[in-house]
């Protein structure tokens, strides 16, 4: 996928891995998250927009059915993260290869040179961001408790939601929860990014990659319950952080994917991510909607990655 979105690891500064890592070592799970229950039913998946993304194979729509499941009404927070980590000891991905990648624009002017993305410098690899400090080790945490975590990849999404007893909602349960019980619209409240001139997600304004006016409110991540919530109850759906899903991506999957309880293709190297994230601009990335798709390797992070969770019922 575009390293626009979420610049992905460098197999020759670091690797991939080639399987899960082993789950936490702790087995007792963390408290609930805030939850909401999505009703079964049959849904319109993806998109034939032209202004959107044939690479990213958002068509064509087609009908799913679903059965009714939990979802998390927010990304997990940094607070929660810490939970987990606290219980389990565990050590991210960016953690032990040393680095993720952090927008430039959040760094400070006299931040030291470090390797960018070719194709899109305004990502850098930072040595030593992490979720604990997502701007590299001069930065923390502190007074973003209730924000995204971020800096965490695939792999660290799924042992947090083994620890507490959730899993990663699959493709299709994430635009069903984010839709809400509309169909057809980009957004979780119709087809106009900002109805009556109201802000309603955490996008970048301005003349990307170089000022983010913050017009929304926000320069880069914002706490989860920012901005209202959808019909179904769930928070910050499109921008903010995009979020990992369960699934291999693929982008032919929509031409072959079962009309019940799809779950991705058997195998990939990538994982998808929906949602969009605070660094989305239409001037250049139009995927902060309910119907975009993008993806990663399994071992990428970044400072616009995070995840929800979901449970059966």
């Amino acid at each position: 996928m575009s390293s626009c979105c979420t610049p992905d690891r460098d197999p020759g500064a670091g690797g991939h891995r080639s399987a899960e890592p082993h789950p936490p070592r702790a087995a007792v799970a963390g408290p609930p998250p805030d939850i909401a229950t999505i009703p079964a039913g049959t849904f319109a998946m993806g998109t034939d927009d032209p202004r959107g993304y044939a690479a990213d194979g958002e068509g064509p729509p087609h009908p799913v059915e679903l059965a009714a499941y939990l979802m998390g009404t927010h990304t997990v927070t940094n607070s929660e993260f810490a939970r987990f980590v606290d219980a389990t000891r565990h050590l991210t991905t960016a953690e032990q290869l040393g680095s993720s990648f952090v927008f430039a624009g959040l760094l400070p002017d006299d931040f030291p040179p470090t390797r960018a993305v070719a194709a899109a410098p305004w990502w850098r690899e930072v040595p030593g961001a992490t979720w604990r400090s997502p701007e590299g080790p001069q930065s923390s945490i502190t007074g973003r408790e209730d924000h995204p975590v971020v800096h965490v990849s695939w792999y660290d999404a799924v042992a947090y939601c083994r620890w507490a007893g959730a899993r990663l909602p699959t493709e299709a349960e994430w635009e069903h929860a984010a839709r809400g019980p509309e169909e057809g619209h980009h957004f979780p409240w119709g087809e106009v990014r900002e109805p009556g001139g109201e802000h309603r997600m955490n996008v970048f304004q301005g003349h990307f990659p170089q000022h983010d006016t913050g017009d929304d409110g926000w320069v880069g991540t914002c706490p989860v319950g920012a901005f209202p919530p959808n019909a179904f109850g769930l928070y910050e759906t499109t921008g903010n952080v995009w979020e990992w899903c369960a699934d291999w991506f693929a982008p032919d999957y929509y031409r072959t994917s079962p009309a019940v309880a799809p779950m991705g293709p058997a195998s990939g190297t990538a994982r998808v991510l929906r949602g969009g994230s605070y660094l989305c601009h239409d001037s250049y990335c139009w995927r902060y909607r309910v119907d975009s798709r993008s993806s990663n390797t399994p071992d990428s992070s970044a400072g616009n990655v995070g995840f929800r969770v979901a449970a059966d019922l």
